[in-house]
């Protein structure tokens, strides 16, 4: 079943969403719901056998978990509100009893349940257990085909430890076979410090494809020795402009308020500029907290980065950060204060009248902004700012790194090298979980001295069908997909020009099935279309080699077409199997 399109379907954004479309692999039934047509349950086979010849060469076992998971085993996580409550991405629902259920997104709860029941002993560990199954997630904007869908296959990993060396040696050797299985799969990948996010744990690396399309920012010192996502990275900034004159009285300003005319008009430099974010956080329980940020003027915030310091220094999880609003101000019962020129001296905020916030402000501020000895602030009045010093203020607030690395930043690691910016695509994330689940779910065993342990873990996830359209950004051209052998859907297609000629009909179906018989993944293209017509689609579909039987074929010889060189040659028959089969082991 082959249903090409030759326009670009209008709701596809990017060039491997596009090609999916188009060259017949996917279908879309619904935003964010797409059925895998048979080229492309193809592919995913090939990746999936990839992966688990991988995972098993570690001694992992994979096994099958229920996408249905209860919700008392998120509860005790305490992971529950966070996943279904406002934009959380948990399809969630309620049986005839009206127990709440969830749709697997991840399956940490279920797994470490089961470990518990299942592992008594130090003895039986370690262990480590995957599966490769549909997962579901709620996403607000779905969008680049099965880059951000709703339902999408994944092969989780979850490892048991009795200690944490043991857990390090795991999350060593499941890199290891994650950086065999991108290479096996033809992909140029680049492993990165990445952001822990919703699933926690102490250390954790993302495997990006490097492409112009991808959703996340890199940052790669110029040597290689350092690359991280932007939500995790750390950097050197430019070091500030030093502010010498001190003016304690405040000064007229524009009335945007916007860094830029802030700086042109008192002819200073942003790096002088102390600039202050308000936000809300939400934290679990329905709580609220106001928050307070200040950054150095020419520095952007980092909100994974705040969330994280928020969670260490309140204790609570964060459901959700947005800025301050008017409106929201309103709500609150409070004035509305002078936005765009607020300044941190919150000591003597005019609040009459109005009553407080349920919880004080919490007050913390990036380092590029607490390094500074003088700069350019708010004054808490409208259209007016000041020159002060973190002394006029009442001290230092709560420092901590805040602020988004950028590319010419330095490198910690090496100051003479500079980040530089590359765009990537993540398919694969491991984590060293530590005890945050097991210790949530009273998962234990009983160590070596005969105590109760919790277990330590770690969590290894692959997206399979991420990574298939992850490889068309990588392999593709103005004509269409350029599979790598080892995931195309077929090795070889034999094409027939003229199905009316039985010397090349007869032909190209003797060739097929010596191709199959000599073990290569062969299809034909024995329609009854144009030549033309089957170029255009073998080259959309990608398949790495095209043989085609046409005129030459009553002097025996058939035309080999390598799709990703684009470079063809006329080739005796009786040759073409051996020349196949050793360039396809080349590849």
């Amino acid at each position: 079943m082959l249903v090409t399109l030759r326009s670009i379907p209008a709701d596809a954004e990017i060039p491997s969403h596009q090609l999916l479309l188009r060259a017949g692999y996917i279908r879309r039934v619904s935003a964010g719901i797409y059925a895998y047509l048979p080229l492309m349950w193809k592919v995913l086979q090939k990746i999936t056998r990839i992966v688990q010849q991988e995972l098993d060469s570690t001694g992992a076992l994979q096994t099958l978990l229920p996408q249905l998971q209860p919700s008392d085993l998120w509860e005790r996580s305490g992971r529950w509100q966070g996943y279904t409550a406002g934009e959380g991405i948990m399809f969630h629902l309620k049986d005839r009893q009206g127990r709440e259920l969830g749709l697997g997104p991840t399956h940490e709860e279920v797994i470490t349940s089961l470990a518990g029941d299942l592992i008594c002993s130090y003895r039986q560990l370690p262990i480590t257990l995957y599966q490769i199954q549909s997962k579901f997630r709620d996403e607000i904007r779905p969008r680049f085909g099965l880059m951000r869908s709703r339902e999408f296959i994944m092969k989780d990993a979850y490892s048991f430890h009795a200690d944490e060396s043991s857990l390090k040696s795991t999350y060593t050797e499941m890199d290891a076979a994650y950086r065999r299985i991108f290479s096996r799969c033809g992909l140029d990948t680049v492993a990165v410090d990445a952001d822990s996010g919703a699933i926690g744990g102490a250390a954790s690396q993302e495997y990006m494809v490097k492409a112009e399309n991808g959703e996340d920012l890199i940052l790669l010192s110029n040597d290689g020795k350092y690359a991280a996502n932007q939500e995790k990275a750390i950097s050197i900034p430019p070091k500030a402009i030093p502010l010498l004159e001190k003016k304690p009285d405040s000064f007229e300003t524009e009335k945007d308020g916007r860094i830029e005319t802030l700086c042109s008009s008192l002819s200073i430099d942003s790096s002088q500029i102390i600039k202050v974010i308000l936000l809300i956080a939400e934290l679990e329980d329905n709580q609220i907290q106001p928050v307070i940020v200040s950054i150095r003027g020419d520095q952007d915030l980092n909100e994974v980065k705040l969330i994280n310091n928020l969670i260490i220094h309140l204790g609570k999880a964060v459901i959700d950060l947005s800025l301050i609003t008017p409106e929201k101000i309103s709500a609150q019962g409070l004035q509305q204060w002078p936005f765009g020129a607020i300044g941190p001296d919150l000591n003597d905020m005019c609040l009459s009248g109005a009553k407080k916030w349920k919880e004080d402000f919490f007050r913390i501020a990036d380092k590029t902004a607490t390094e500074i000895k003088n700069f350019v602030c708010g004054a808490n009045e409208k259209n007016k700012h000041r020159i002060c010093n973190w002394n006029d203020l009442g001290g230092i607030p709560l420092s901590a790194d805040l602020r988004k690395a950028q590319e010419g930043d330095s490198c910690v690691h090496d100051q003479t090298q500079k980040l530089i910016e590359c765009r990537g695509i993540e398919i694969g994330h491991i984590f060293q979980l530590g005890t945050k689940y097991s210790q949530s779910l009273g998962a234990s065993f009983t160590s070596e001295e005969g105590k109760e342990q919790s277990f330590f873990m770690g969590c290894y996830g692959i997206g399979i069908s991420r990574l298939a359209q992850a490889s068309i950004e990588q392999h593709h051209d103005e004509a269409g997909i350029s599979w790598p052998v080892s995931i195309a859907p077929y090795e070889v297609i034999v094409v027939i020009a003229n199905m009316q000629d039985q010397i090349q009909n007869q032909l190209g179906e003797k060739l097929y099935q010596e191709l199959k018989e000599a073990g290569i993944d062969v299809l034909i293209d024995d329609r009854k279309e144009r030549a033309g017509v089957k170029f255009k689609d073998a080259d959309l579909i990608g398949i790495p080699w095209r043989v085609v039987v046409g005129r030459d074929a009553q002097e025996g010889k058939v035309e080999l077409f390598d799709r990703s060189k684009r470079q063809s040659k006329l080739i005796l028959i009786e040759d073409l199997r051996n020349e196949l089969a050793g360039e396809i082991s080349a590849s």
